[in-house]
C-alpha cells in the first residue's frame, strides 16, 4: 500500500537517513526507492522534493559501492537541477560534483574530469577561488587528472590549492 501523506514521506526519508547513518545501507536504499516512487506518484516527477529524494538514493548507492546505479540517479538530479534552477545555481554545481565523484568511482574517467572541471569553474564563479567548496572541488579535479595520467595538470591544481588552503583556512577548518 502506498503512502498518501507528505508528512509520512518526510518520515520515510528520515528513516532512510537513520539507516544510512547506522550503516544499514541496503535498508536505506530500499526506503529511498519506495519514497522516490511514492513522491513521483503524489508530487509528480518534476517536483523539487522528488529531486532531493533521488539525490539521497544516489548517495546511498554510491555509499554501497554501486557507482553505476548512483550515476544513473545523479544524471537525473543534474538534469532536474539544470531544468528547475539553471546551470549556474549552487545546487546544480553541487549535483555535477556528485555526478563527477560517482563517475570517478565507476571508472568513467573522461566524464569525471569533464565534470570536475565544470564543478570547479562553477564554484569559482559562484563562491570565489578561496571558498572551501571550491578548494574541495579543486582537490577532486586533481585526483581525476591523476587518474587519467594528467600529472602535470594535477600538480598545477594541487600547488594552487595547497597555497590557497594555507592562506585561507584556519587550523580548525575541515
Amino acid at each position: 500500500q502506498g503512502v498518501n501523506s507528505l508528512d509520512a514521506l518526510a518520515a520515510h526519508e528520515d528513516l532512510g537517513a537513520a539507516y544510512r547513518a547506522a550503516g544499514s545501507i541496503f535498508e536505506a536504499i530500499m526506503v529511498y526507492r519506495r519514497t522516490l516512487a511514492e513522491r513521483e506518484r503524489i508530487q509528480g516527477q518534476r517536483h523539487a522534493d522528488v529531486t532531493a529524494t533521488r539525490q539521497q538514493l544516489a548517495e546511498a548507492y554510491l555509499a554501497d559501492g554501486r557507482p553505476k546505479a548512483a550515476i544513473s540517479q545523479y544524471e537525473k538530479v543534474v538534469s532536474d537541477r539544470e531544468r528547475d534552477l539553471g546551470p549556474d545555481h549552487l545546487l546544480t554545481v553541487a549535483a555535477r560534483g556528485s555526478l563527477g565523484a560517482a563517475c570517478h568511482a565507476g571508472g568513467k574517467m573522461a566524464a569525471a574530469v569533464r565534470l570536475g572541471e565544470q564543478t570547479r569553474a562553477g564554484y569559482t564563479r559562484l563562491l570565489g577561488v578561496d571558498h572551501p567548496d571550491t578548494l574541495t572541488a579543486s582537490l577532486n579535479l586533481a585526483n581525476a587528472y591523476l587518474s587519467v595520467g594528467r600529472n602535470g595538470d594535477a600538480a598545477t591544481v594541487l600547488e594552487d590549492t595547497v597555497e590557497r588552503c594555507n592562506a585561507t583556512l584556519a587550523p580548525s577548518d575541515p
